[in-house]
């Protein structure tokens, strides 16, 4: 069942509009004026807000904008008495469904309603069947359409076709092996070798031997054997967790950088390969240098070209799109059926600061599936610490004996970040004139 809040300040309208909603069979709020939704929407999120635009203190125009910063997928439609080209225009710029004038007969409101919520209900489709066609095309996808993820994709495809090398960083989990994937894929090196090393799982004893090879009488048992140099010859070659190779080891793969050759352990002849080398570290590599523990010769010479994914909280608006994603592709793992997300869930996930990034809400899509008792994901089949997300968003912690200047600072300063910087809009969801805003600023 669908909740729409209705919102007009003449009474006997609201009135028949409530009992013309709950005839339909839909969930009716009722509001007398827009600070009186305001507080509802701080409370709960609705499908559908129906509001006249003409009210005194608040208009609708003003609780649209703050509706939209409190819940960005909430239709609205908007209703006056007044209606003008110009005032349509300015309610449709600011993100208003339909605009509609009082007194109509009710079957035309209801159908605009129906066409509101069945565009919320198109967008949230096509998000899943975009994740699903995704899931299809390969594990291996970028998913995102987030500013900063579209500029890291359009790095990647003009640095692809080169030679140069490129160094990956930035937090874990945040899809570095995917980047240098895409980057081998969209290479004319697509047809040959891939080759992975995870630096930080090989033993100092055996590193060596494993990059570049080893001759019978290296060590004992000792035999011929190539190594990942010559594993990916022609192809890529990705070193993963290049922070973590011992100072020996990096003399000698600087000198297979520089050289475009390898000298197996046991012998002296060297060995030309082709492979490009992308890099990749979690570890900030100048600090490293500073401390001793890595060249600063071979940084320079792997950090050519430099990649950072951004982390999951810097592109939010992708993380219903990885949600779907990850269902569309645990739930066929898992043989279960899973109908999608409930708004509430998805609200939380996009409201966690996500430290593991896109690992860790991967993980967390899982284990929901597995929980998961009714075929939907809702807010109880996800962990307690992101079940409470969305309320943390919106509340701040203050410490006893904080001074009343420094919470309303704090306060304000929260709201404004919330309002996208817009100052009537955050003096309007907090109850206050916005001239108080720019006196406490």
């Amino acid at each position: 069942m669908a909740t729409v809040l209705l919102v007009d300040d003449e009474a006997p309208h609201l009135k028949a509009l409530e009992k013309t909603f709950t005839r339909e069979n839909y969930h009716a709020l009722c509001a007398t004026s827009g600070q009186q939704a305001l507080d509802i929407l701080r409370q709960q999120q609705v499908h559908l807000i129906i509001t006249d635009l003409m009210m005194p203190e608040m208009n609708g125009l003003d609780l649209l904008k703050a509706a939209r910063a409190l819940w960005p997928e909430t239709e609205v439609i908007m209703m006056t008495a007044f209606g003008t080209v110009e005032k349509a225009v300015e309610a449709m710029k600011a993100g208003a469904n339909d605009f509609v004038t009082k007194h109509l007969k009710r079957a035309v409101l209801i159908k605009s309603a129906r066409k509101a919520l069945e565009r919320q209900a198109l967008v949230a489709e096509n998000r899943s069947l975009k994740a699903q066609l995704a899931g299809l095309q390969t594990e291996r996808t970028i998913i995102g359409s987030s500013p900063s993820m579209r500029a890291m994709v359009d790095m990647a495809k003009q640095v692809a076709p080169s030679r140069a090398t490129v160094l990956l960083t930035g937090e874990s989990g945040t899809g570095k092996e995917l980047f240098a994937r895409a980057l081998h894929d969209l290479s004319d090196r697509r047809d040959k070798p891939f080759v992975a090393v995870n630096c930080a799982a090989l033993p100092e004893s055996i590193m060596e031997a494993e990059l570049f090879g080893t001759e019978p009488g290296a060590f004992t048992g000792s035999q011929r054997r190539q190594g990942r140099f010559q594993a990916a010859d022609g192809g890529t070659l990705f070193l993963d967790e290049i922070g973590d190779v011992p100072l020996q080891v990096q003399v000698r793969l600087l000198r297979a950088l520089q050289e475009g050759e390898v000298v197996r352990l046991g012998t002296n002849h060297p060995i030309k390969v082709d492979c490009r080398v992308i890099a990749a570290t979690n570890k900030d590599l100048e600090d490293e240098i500073k401390a001793g523990n890595f060249r600063e010769d071979l940084f320079y010479r792997l950090n050519v070209v430099r990649l950072t994914p951004p982390p999951l909280r810097d592109r939010r608006q992708d993380i219903p799109l990885l949600s779907d994603h990850f269902l569309t592709r645990y739930a066929e793992r898992n043989n279960r059926q899973i109908s999608g997300l409930t708004r509430a869930a998805t609200s939380a996930l996009s409201a966690y600061s996500w430290p593991g990034n896109v690992r860790e809400l991967e993980n967390t899509i899982e284990r929901a599936i597995v929980l998961d008792k009714d075929g939907v994901i809702d807010l109880d089949d996800l962990p307690e610490h992101i079940h409470n997300a969305e309320r943390e968003r919106r509340s701040i912690t203050i410490s006893l004996g904080t001074s009343l200047k420094e919470i309303a600072r704090q306060v304000i300063d929260e709201t404004l970040r919330m309002a996208g910087g817009d100052k009537r809009l955050a003096a309007q969801l907090l109850g206050i004139a916005t001239r108080t805003i720019y006196r406490k600023l």
